[in-house]
Formats: structure tokens, sequence, C-alpha cells
């Protein structure tokens, strides 16, 4: 069990994500109603200006194809634009040639612009070595506001096609993508910035500081605008970091309450959506039942990290490893002494459920069981919070296969929300469910079979090194982020691959997202009757997550017995 600091910080944690739920649930709810907002004596005029700027109509709405058009269209867009300044950063301001000595080759640059364009901020390089502040600030954090917002825009025109009836449509991408920018994002960026650069975190352009340590050798210590990327990198679900090490290093997370908040930042949105998409489809006891099933595993997904983390390797049996006030107790290779077990448990659970790999210790430390339990929370599909709105649409998505095995067994065309799940809307949900396997798995097939694939296995081997590559390209489909860092990721190869990867995990998933949502939409709402089957109940709450457990047990239960499980077993446990 958990020593009293850390079950105390996981039981306020969990508390204060579910007092805010509903409150910033139905003010994203008004937001993007259009509904009166205490932000709109600020935010509406600078809205009005956008809209004449860029000659948008806000009253005009999109067909599901032209919102998934304006989506993908927006999303290149902006990786092309930050290709262009990775690559010419050094004739940009703010470049130090004495400081960023990695080599931005076109491959690096196009994985690095792939990475913050679809929020996944897979980072193939030290952050501190390789990007000028303008790459950081012009490029990587612009895309972190604008392709958080895209993801948000996407998660609420979802919920609408949910909510409609006998329509076509499914909002505007541009006043959505607009409204979670003005309404939402920049204030809560603000807001949290000033919390940092409180806490100590940094905010300047100065140069690097040049120091002399005690026992004579020549310090480099980076300077930056950390606050800015750090609070929009975790509130827009990007993750990624200003610095090599992330979340460990104490420029971005000095003291234990930062690392607590930023962790309640990125899941406070994910979370609160829930009970947005309850007030849309009129109904908030489906709201609370997503809500519930994603602390159900959120819960599980802590007690069994700590679990594993606190007994550490069996092979240390003449080593204590319980938590007491003269030590941290556990396995500690890879952590931070400031946060101990507890504190590293809770960012590598909260940012493995998530789209936000900004872990504050080296995943590829942890024990082979803990490490397993961080892949299986991307295994499941970022629906345990998620992304912005990717987390929503992908537990509606995993209810719809919950509903459609439930008719099955009962003889009736299943229907989810009043609307039938008929043929096309089948093609949808499969669509949705197969990419992760069909994609991850022959990856990863490939990568430990070719030359290419195996060489970036420097450190490791065997089972571990398995578990490196899986790692990849699961936290790299999830658009999540953060990696078992022995793998050697920036090479030709898995800058491309896990490039493709990321965006096939943005793609592959907000497309046929959108398609089921714009065939709800179409439809008109069933009464219900007799046989209508509750979805909002505490059975079908266990038969969702029993879906849940089982589709990652068929897809992924071979390649976790030859990764983890058998490093486990090899380690004599």
């Amino acid at each position: 069990m958990p020593d009293f600091y850390s079950a105390a910080q996981y039981l306020l944690f969990l508390v204060i994500v579910t007092v805010l739920v509903k409150p910033l649930g139905g003010y994203a709810e008004r937001v993007f109603a259009r509904r009166p907002t205490v932000l709109d004596r600020v935010c509406l005029p600078i809205e009005r200006i956008l809209y004449r700027i860029t000659a948008v109509d806000p009253n005009a709405e999109m067909t599901g194809k032209e919102y998934a058009t304006s989506f993908v269209l927006f999303s290149l867009v902006g990786t092309f634009l930050v290709y262009v300044i990775l690559r010419m950063q050094r004739f940009l301001p703010w470049f130090f040639p004495q400081y960023q000595t990695t080599p931005l080759t076109p491959d690096l640059a196009l994985n690095t612009a792939v990475s913050f364009s679809t929020t996944t901020t897979w980072q193939a390089y030290a952050g501190e070595n390789t990007m000028s502040y303008f790459s950081q600030m012009v490029g990587l954090c612009a895309q972190n506001f604008l392709a958080g917002a895209a993801g948000l825009a996407v998660g609420i025109a979802f919920i609408r096609g949910m909510a409609r009836e006998l329509s076509d449509t499914l909002g505007n991408f541009w006043v959505d993508l607009t409204r979670a920018l003005l309404w939402i994002l920049v204030p809560g960026a603000l807001l949290g910035a000033l919390l940092l650069v409180g806490q100590g975190v940094p905010m300047n352009f100065h140069s690097y500081t040049i120091a002399t340590g005690l026992e004579g050798a020549r310090l480099v210590i980076p300077q930056g605008p950390v606050a800015a990327l750090e609070v929009i990198k975790n509130l827009g679900t990007n993750g990624g970091g200003f610095f090599n090490v992330n979340g460990a290093h104490p420029y971005e997370n000095p003291t234990p309450l930062t690392n607590f908040l930023e962790m309640l930042s990125i899941v406070l949105i994910p979370a609160a959506l829930t009970h947005t998409f309850g007030r849309m489809v009129g109904q908030t006891r489906q709201g609370w039942l997503f809500y519930h099933v994603m602390i159900l595993f959120f819960c599980l997904g802590l007690l069994f990290v700590h679990h594993f983390e606190q007994r550490a390797n069996s092979a240390f049996g003449n080593v204590d490893m319980k938590h007491s006030r003269l030590q941290s107790g556990g396995n500690m290779e890879g952590k931070e002494v400031r946060f101990g077990v507890g504190g590293s448990t809770l960012t590598a659970v909260v940012t493995s459920n998530t789209a936000t790999g900004s872990y504050n210790s080296m995943d590829d430390s942890y024990t082979s069981l803990g490490g397993m339990v961080l892949l299986v929370n991307m295994l499941l599909g970022e629906l345990i919070f998620g992304g912005l709105g990717s987390g929503l649409y992908s537990m509606v998505m995993a209810a719809a296969i919950a509903v459609f095995l439930a008719g099955l067994m009962v003889g009736r065309t299943p229907e989810y929300l009043g609307k039938k799940i008929g043929p096309s809307e089948n093609k949808m949900i499969m669509l949705y469910a197969l990419a992760a396997p069909l994609l991850i798995l022959p990856l990863t097939a490939i990568a430990v079979s070719t030359k290419a694939g195996l060489s970036a296995l420097t450190v490791n081997g065997g089972p571990h090194g398995f578990t490196d590559i899986l790692f990849a390209y699961t936290s790299c489909f999830a658009n999540n982020g953060q990696t078992f860092a022995s793998l050697n990721a920036n090479t030709p190869f898995y800058n491309l691959t896990t490039a493709l990867a990321m965006l096939a995990g943005r793609f592959a998933l907000a497309i046929p997202a959108l398609g089921l949502a714009a065939r709800f939409a179409r439809q008109r709402n069933a009464p219900i009757t007799l046989g209508t089957l509750p979805t909002h109940s505490l059975s079908f709450a266990v038969l969702l997550a029993a879906c849940l457990v089982i589709m990652v047990a068929l897809s992924y239960l071979p390649a976790l017995a030859l990764g983890p499980v058998l490093e486990r077993v090899l380690l004599g446990g």
C-alpha cells in the first residue's frame, strides 16, 4: 500500500479533479454553445477582429467531411510552417551556435514538426542543445496552443454530432478553434505561467549562463522562456519539454507543488469534458459514467505502479525497500529524490493516461511491470482522460463497441443515445478500433527484424529492448510523446516511422470519430422503450470496463508477453 504521504497526495489529486469537473465542464459547454461567460467582455472583441481578418463567417456551419478537411489542412499547414522555422533557425533571432550544437537534419526537423502539430511532442533531440528560443516560442510553443485547440475543437464537434438530430452539420471548425484558444487555453496558460514563475520557473530570453563549479569545472546553465512552454505543454495535453530531461529538470519543475499543479493542468480539461458531453447530449449521467470509468482505471494504474516501484526488484532481497523518514524506499533509479516514488508515480500515471508525455522520471528505469502499466495505459487508446477532445471521443467509441456487443447478446439492433448503430456506423467504429494494432504492431515487427531498427538499441537488448521499441510506437500513435530513453530514436528510420505513427494517431482516429458523429447527427432520436439498453447504469460501466480490458488483451497480449512480462520472468519474479 502507498505510504501516508503518497496516499494523501493521490487522494487530494482525485478530490480536486472531481470537484472541478462540473464547473469546468459547464463553462466549456457555455463557451462552445456561444452562451454568456465571464470572459466575454475581453474575448468577444478579439474574436470579431479575428473573424474579420480571416474572413470567417461564424454563423456558417460545416458538414462532417468539411470539418475533417479543415482540421487536416490546418494541421498540415502548421507542420509545414514549423518545419520551415526549424530548418531556418540558424538565421533567425535568439540562436546561440556555441550552445545549440545538435544538427537539425531534414528527417529530425520533419519528425519534430509532425510531433508538435499532432500534440505528440515526441522529442528525438535535447531541447536546450538543439532548439533556439525563436524555434521554441514561435514554432513549438505556438503549435502547443494551435494543435491543442484543434484537438479540442474536434472533440466538441464530435459531441455535437452525438447530441443533434436530423442535422447535416457539426459546427464550424474555425469558430471552435478560436473559442478554444481565446476562452480556454490562453487564459489557462496565463494563469498557469504566473503560478510557475512564482515557484521559480524561468521566463526570460537571456543567453546561457556560464559558471564555475566547486571542482573548477565549466558549467553551462540554460536559460529561456521556460514557463511559457511548460504550462501550455500540459494544459494543451501536448507534453515534451524545454529541456532534455523534461519535468525532472529543476527549471521546468522546481518543487513538489509545481509537480502537483502541472499534473492537475494536464487532467482538468479532459476530465471536465465528460460533464460537457453529458450537458450537451442532455444526459449528465452519461458523462458521469465515463468519468467514473476513467477514475477506476486511473486508480488501478496508481496502485499497480506504486506497488511495483515500492517493492522494486525482487532480486534485491537484502535491500530495505520500505519507505521511512530516513529514506524514500523502493526503486529510486531514474527518479527525482525531490518527488520520491509517490510524486513520480502520480506523474507517470497521469502522463501515460493522457496525451501528455511530460514525465519527471525515466520510464526506462521503472521495474518491468511498473513500465508495463504505463505501456498498457497508452494501449488502452488514450481514453483515461486522454488528450483535449480525443480522450472523450475515444471513450464514446469504446462505449459504442460495448453497446454493439450487448446488442449481439440480446439479438437487438444496438442503440446509443437514441441513435441506431447500423452498418455505416459500425464501419467507422471498426476503423477506429483497428487503427492502433494495425499500425503499432507491424511497425514494431519491422523495427525488431531490421538492422535499421535494432541499431538504435545501444544499451538494452532482449525483452527490455523489445519493450523500448513497442513503447516508442505506442507513445507516438497515442500522441503521447514519452519514451524509454535507452532507444536512440534520432535516426532516419525512427524519425520517419515514428512520424508516420504520429500522423496516423492524429488523423486515423479523428476522421472516423467525425464520420460517426456526422452519421449520428443525421438520425432522429429513437424513443426509449423497455428494450433500450441503459448506458448510464452500473452494469453498463462494468461492461464498458470489461470491453476495454478484453480489447487490449486480444490485440497486444502476445507483444506484452515478449516484452515486460518476459523480462519480469527472467528476473526471477
